[in-house]
């Protein structure tokens, strides 16, 4: 059986390295002040490729228990035009993952990969385009990349996109054009609607709100601009954003929550949050909750709880967690879901819960020893 206990912060760093060596063993973590306690089933690579880059990747569970994980792949390095949005699926809770589905692969570089399953069981996934730069093949590779479109074709290819299927993936849509994007997608509201928050990318605007699609992902329809942050900038140039990577969250007593990634003194390199009580008409202005780490990923547990993971790109670098009792008022102190980066090229990590209240949690990681950033998952549980 697996004993819960504490620790000094020096055993601690010590446990959580000797841990990680021994994938899938249990073991348990405590966090050094008072976050709730895991345990950690598992941890593995499970991309099949690891002479391509792999980045920014969304783990979702279906109605038939059906994981999907959506990602960018075929890459060479962080920035590349060879950047296409790839799928693998798990019918067995994640311990084993299909060979990914190319699911669209533009001129240019495609990246994130957001994805869900609405209440009509319609799949929904997004990506956004980036100029991008190939990083490291010969020259000539360099220009045959190139080759594949025009400047003006090139330029004309930059968007957010969304494809639809409404046969389990099997086959999508051709893309549509959505008002924005962030790394993780859309979410579906009790009301059954589906709510997208992001960065409006590619526009004169630069707007950051949410969109709304009131027939199954079909459309969507600006809703609502989130504001700045009072002496913030939203942005710094039309390619970095200050304000980026949005998450959201519907509550139980139906308030909506909505994380973002900051880039702005006071609270850079901070998750803040921002609220609506009523229905995303409107916003109050982002503020900090208190957590170094970026970007998050919002889930309502079974208990009722949320939970929120995120990147951690500083020592120990890898992804954290924390959890809330009352609808994202407040947060726990972090609890460790891996700890053993070798750098700061990771993160983005989404998370599913199981039937047996399992949590898989996935994201991306440039491992020790290899240039091509691999994906990453824990098999874990709170305890």
């Amino acid at each position: 059986m697996n004993k819960i206990h504490t620790m000094n912060r020096r055993q601690f760093i010590q446990a959580v390295a000797v841990a990680s060596c021994a994938l899938g063993a249990p073991y348990v973590r405590a966090d050094v002040r008072s976050g709730p306690k895991t345990v950690i089933d598992e941890t593995r690579v499970i991309s099949w490729e690891p002479d391509k880059y792999h980045g920014w990747p969304t783990i979702a569970r279906r109605a038939n228990g059906e994981l999907l994980l959506a990602y960018s792949g075929g890459r060479v390095g962080h920035t590349c035009p060879l950047g296409r949005l790839e799928m693998m699926r798990s019918r067995n809770g994640g311990r084993t993952w299909s060979w990914p589905q190319v699911i669209y692969d533009s001129p240019i570089d495609d990246r994130d990969g957001g994805i869900m399953e609405t209440a009509k069981g319609s799949l929904l996934i997004t990506t956004f385009t980036f100029p991008g730069r190939i990083e490291d093949p010969p020259v000539d590779q360099r220009q045959a990349v190139l080759d594949r479109a025009t400047e003006d074709q090139r330029r004309s290819e930059l968007g957010c996109y969304m494809l639809r299927s409404t046969d389990g993936g099997i086959t999508w849509s051709a893309r549509q054009r959505v008002p924005l994007n962030s790394p993780h997608g859309p979410t579906q509201l009790r009301d059954g609607r589906i709510l997208f928050p992001g960065i409006a990318r590619w526009t004169t605007e630069q707007k950051m709100g949410v969109c709304e699609s009131r027939d199954d992902g079909v459309t969507w329809q600006w809703l609502a601009d989130i504001p700045d942050r009072p002496g913030d900038r939203r942005f710094q140039s039309p390619l970095k954003f200050n304000y980026l990577e949005l998450t959201a969250l519907e509550c139980a007593d139906g308030k909506i929550i909505c994380q973002l990634r900051n880039r702005n003194n006071p609270n850079d390199g901070e998750t803040l949050q921002t609220e609506s009580v009523d229905g995303g008409q409107s916003w109050n202005p982002p503020h900090p909750i208190g957590v170094w780490g970026t970007p998050s990923h919002l889930l309502r547990l079974r208990d009722g709880r949320a939970l929120m993971t995120y990147g951690h790109r500083r020592k120990p670098f890898g992804n954290q967690a924390r959890v809330s009792t009352d609808d994202g008022a407040t947060w726990s102190e972090p609890v460790i879901v891996s700890g053993d980066g070798a750098g700061g090229d990771l993160g983005y990590p989404s998370t599913v819960q199981l039937e047996d209240g399992t949590l898989v949690t996935v994201w991306y990681e440039q491992l020790a020893g290899n240039p091509r950033a691999q994906l990453r998952q824990a098999r874990w549980r709170l305890a």
